[in-house]
């Protein structure tokens, strides 16, 4: 064998992965990332992802199938394509999900993955901004550190929060994240912390640790029913004893479809020889969607007005460069709450991503006056997509379909979304702020007028999982069901959606992953 473990991805989970397992200096690892080296210099400023985002120099810059539930639109879909994966382009907030999120997956079979099977797993890496207790960990690789810039007009919105009657919350991460309060971020001294720079440039000293970028995987080798090693796409064959997929919930499926894994009637259609037969490689898509309502205000500086011109963007770089501080160092969201849609839910169900300023669309120019963005998800959407692979040429993206508001009660959420949101910007601490709803604009309040309105306008928040979830294309050891020496670490091996951002359950995850190999 050429190596002992071959990585595919060198983002979230396989970055730390190849820390991991290559702390073994017995274990021989291969690292292999489709795209280039961390050196771009926008990856590391955290305001910076409104230059990766879509970039092909960071970004695969995937796009879903027209969605039904969207009016047949058609969304642009980032997936990080660069060392650190989604970690490079995100939006930096550390979020671990609810407590029962974990125990719900244990509940449902999955022994070892409750949440206080976890905790050390999610302590392991975490250096926190407050030191280590029971919860937290003070003396790993993970930087969390609390935002460095401050916006008046957010903490108006928390108060409203308040004056409505949800708790304020100093740190999410406790196990109920019910409450509103400032996001912690993987920032360290005012700079995005990748997993690449926590992970995966400690260890690449090691001489047992090999990573090599610009290698798109075509598919995995398989033999005999046992995964041998992988076929890159200029032809070349690399084995190892056993291979990992990290290529998150997009690329994994996608990988494993291509390699022969997959419905074999599907595979057959497209020319591929079935390896395993598995119709639920690439099923039980879900991900987060996110509505935007913007709200104009008065009397309140907010980034659009702060941006609007050639001084203040000077005076915005000057601030960076001299303290790192100010609005290049801000994650796209500061201010967060997580409540509940309604008296009969148990645990919060809404995220908020409160952003002081607003945009017609990502990659637009801000709107000329102040205003603040409440971007509201269902955190447990019902409706499921796919990810299915659509030619046996691995340079082909495979069809991305989420299937959003698909289900009858994902739009009642919505629609209860959109009318706490309302209420929230008539709460007295926004008041003299003078708040006006001008999208979707609060001229549209019929159900239907308002869900077409939500349909224009929302857009994934990024965060698909489940592709290829525990116990339906791997088991609790994260191994690929039917295929020997193979194994998926990533998000997309979540059986069920996490209540939050998914970036730290996937360190978690592959945390866990790891453990269980070198044991």
């Amino acid at each position: 064998m050429d190596h002992d473990v071959i990585i595919v991805g060198a983002g979230t989970a396989g970055c730390l992965l190849a820390n991991r397992l290559s702390a073994d200096p017995a274990t021989r690892v291969l690292l292999v990332e489709a795209g280039g080296r961390d050196t771009y210099p926008w990856i590391h400023v955290p305001a910076g992802y409104l230059y990766t985002m879509g970039n092909p120099r960071t970004d695969w810059c995937l796009r879903t199938a027209p969605v039904p539930g969207l009016a047949g639109r058609a969304l642009a879909y980032p997936r990080g394509r660069v060392l650190g994966g989604c970690s490079s382009i995100n939006g930096m907030i550390y979020m671990r999900g609810q407590a029962a999120d974990w125990d719900g997956w244990a509940q449902a079979g999955h022994r070892g993955w409750g949440w206080d099977d976890m905790l050390p797993f999610f302590k392991r890496h975490e250096a926190h901004v407050d030191g280590g207790d029971d919860v937290h960990g003070g003396a790993g690789e993970l930087a969390i550190d609390r935002q460095r810039l401050h916006w008046p007009i957010l903490d108006a919105v928390r108060d409203a929060m308040v004056a409505t009657g949800v708790p304020e919350a100093r740190d999410f991460n406790r196990g109920d994240n019910e409450g509103v309060g400032y996001y912690q971020v993987t920032q360290r001294g005012g700079r995005r912390l990748s997993a690449a720079g926590a992970f995966l440039k400690p260890a690449q000293g090691r001489p047992n640790l090999a990573v090599s970028v610009g290698a798109q995987v075509a598919r995995v080798v398989i033999e005999g029913g046992i995964a041998r090693g992988i076929e890159l796409m200029d032809g070349r064959r690399i084995t190892a004893a056993r291979v990992i997929l990290s290529a998150g919930s997009v690329g994994s499926p996608h990988l494993l479809e291509l390699s022969g894994v997959g419905d074999g009637d599907r595979l057959q259609g497209l020319g591929i020889e079935t390896r395993h037969h598995n119709a639920a490689v690439g099923a039980e898509l879900q991900d987060h969607l996110q509505m935007r309502p913007v709200f104009r205000v008065r009397g309140a500086e907010t980034l659009n007005d702060r941006a609007a011109t050639l001084a203040g963007k000077a005076r915005i770089a000057l601030e960076y460069a001299l303290h790192r501080r100010g609005p290049l160092s801000m994650a796209p969201s500061q201010l967060g709450a997580f409540v509940r849609s309604g008296p009969e839910v148990a645990t919060a169900d809404l995220q908020y991503h409160f952003q002081p300023l607003s945009l017609e669309a990502f990659g637009e120019d801000l709107d000329p006056f102040p205003a603040v963005t409440a971007s509201v998800c269902n955190l447990r959407p019902r409706s499921r997509g796919h990810v299915r692979a659509v030619s046996p040429d691995p340079g082909t993206p495979p069809e991305i379909q989420p299937n959003y508001l698909a289900d009858e009660a994902d739009r009642i959420v919505a629609m209860r979304a959109m009318e706490r949101t309302r209420a929230l910007f008539r709460a007295a601490p926004l008041a003299r702020y003078r708040p006006e709803e001008v999208r979707p604009g609060d001229v549209h309040t019929e159900r239907e007028a308002l869900l077409t309105e939500v349909a224009r306008n929302a857009s994934s928040i990024f965060h698909p999982v489940g592709t290829c979830g525990m116990g339906r294309v791997v088991d609790d050891r994260l191994a690929v069901i039917g295929v020997g020496g193979l194994h998926v670490v990533d998000a997309s091996v979540m059986p069920s959606i996490v209540s939050g951002n998914t970036n730290a359950p996937t360190l978690a995850i592959a945390e866990k992953a790891a453990a269980m190999m070198m044991a």
